[in-house]
């Protein structure tokens, strides 16, 4: 049995992670700063611990709780009051690298850390903070991959697009003018689900994935693949103008 530790798995993606590593016969610890939401009969078997990850003594005591593991897994992200640009290089790098650390006797043969297309290109709904940080994680896996390559253990970086989580449903099911301009610019036709970035997390925690490592995998259905340019043109219906023009030419 593969025991895994999920930081950040009470919300969002991070409990979907939980639930499909625990489907895949791992037994899981999780380490959240809030208690997960619900009695979901799926995450019961998972071990909790309410930890704020900038208490370090706190985190530490946790962590040393731990004997054994074989994969650790960072979903967490800052979203607390207070200097936004802090919180999130406390919460997404400094704990990541701090956890680490803390971990790299137990035995861990996989990391994977939760990155963001926002590492790549600019989403205005999120502060800068957030685009740096993540931008920052995917460089630190390449890094960890290197340096923790000949100790046995695999570091990769997941990247997500925008993605539907079940605290997000609702939002979508209201907002369905939303949800159509998703499936008309995203090459799969679809938006993408906590359970679709879950899978690919579950894959390389996985023997099957024994020879990758230091890679940054896009979760996005391909709309990160196309030019700027050209999705606006098609969103905005003015492809025909171009199509129009080289018949004229031609």
């Amino acid at each position: 049995m593969k025991r895994s530790l999920v930081i950040g798995g009470t919300r969002g993606i991070g409990r979907v992670v939980v639930r499909t590593l625990l489907k895949e016969g791992h037994a899981v610890a999780v380490i959240d700063r809030q208690p997960p939401l619900d009695k979901d009969r799926r995450l019961r078997n998972a071990r909790y611990w309410a930890v704020d990850l900038l208490d370090r003594d706190r985190l530490g005591e946790v962590l040393r709780q731990i004997r054994k593991l074989d994969n650790l897994v960072f979903c967490q992200r800052f979203r607390g009051d207070g200097d936004a640009w802090l919180g999130e290089f406390q919460t997404s790098l400094s704990a990541t690298k701090y956890v680490v650390e803390q971990c790299r006797s137990k035995g861990v043969g996989s990391i994977v850390v939760m990155g963001s297309i926002a590492a790549h290109w600019v989403a205005n709904e999120q502060p800068v903070g957030y685009h740096a940080f993540k931008a920052a994680l995917v460089q630190m896996v390449r890094y960890l991959a290197v340096t923790l390559g000949p100790k046995g253990c695999r570091v990769n970086c997941v990247s997500p697009g925008t993605v539907l989580k079940e605290e997000s449903a609702e939002f979508y099911r209201r907002n369905r003018a939303l949800t159509s301009l998703y499936k008309q610019i995203i090459p799969l036709g679809r938006m993408g689900t906590a359970r679709d970035v879950a899978d690919v997390v579950a894959f390389l925690c996985s023997d099957r994935a024994a020879f990758v490592t230091g890679q940054e995998i896009i979760v996005d259905g391909g709309l990160s693949l196309q030019g700027q340019e050209a999705l606006a043109r098609r969103v905005a219906g003015l492809d025909r103008i171009r199509t129009t023009q080289r018949a004229r030419k031609g």
